[in-house]
């Protein structure tokens, strides 16, 4: 059974996240803590599930930053996962994996991560 959730906004990129860690650890504690609890936040109404692979397209208001770093938000996703009870660790036995998509969408930038629960 698939289920699907939608992030508004763009989440914090590699080069971010590191900029963030290099002022003050503080600094990036806040941010993994915001962008795990949004995941969270959006992702409370999905049922528990014991193993997903998650299909993440990245709706980027331009094309400034490179795939891989946008990509890097991953980290968010799936503690936000675990946060909101849908997945009971993200470890080997509960992550299948994912892919990454990347579209353009200036008007709406967002994340929507379809999670297909695998047996």
């Amino acid at each position: 059974m698939k289920a699907k959730i939608i992030i508004p906004g763009e989440m914090p990129g590699m080069n971010e996240i590191i900029e963030a860690a290099k002022r003050h650890h503080m600094q990036y504690a806040e941010m993994k803590k915001e962008n795990t609890r949004a995941v969270a936040w959006v992702s409370k109404r999905i049922p528990k599930k014991k193993r997903v692979f998650l299909n993440i397209t990245w709706y980027c208001k331009n094309k400034k930053k490179d795939p891989d770093n946008i990509a890097a938000a991953v980290k968010f996703i799936w503690d936000g996962l675990v946060e909101a009870g849908v997945v009971e660790n993200d470890g080997w036995e509960q992550n299948a994996g994912w892919a990454n998509h990347f579209e353009i969408d200036k008007e709406n930038p967002r994340v929507e991560i379809e999670l297909e629960e695998i047996a």
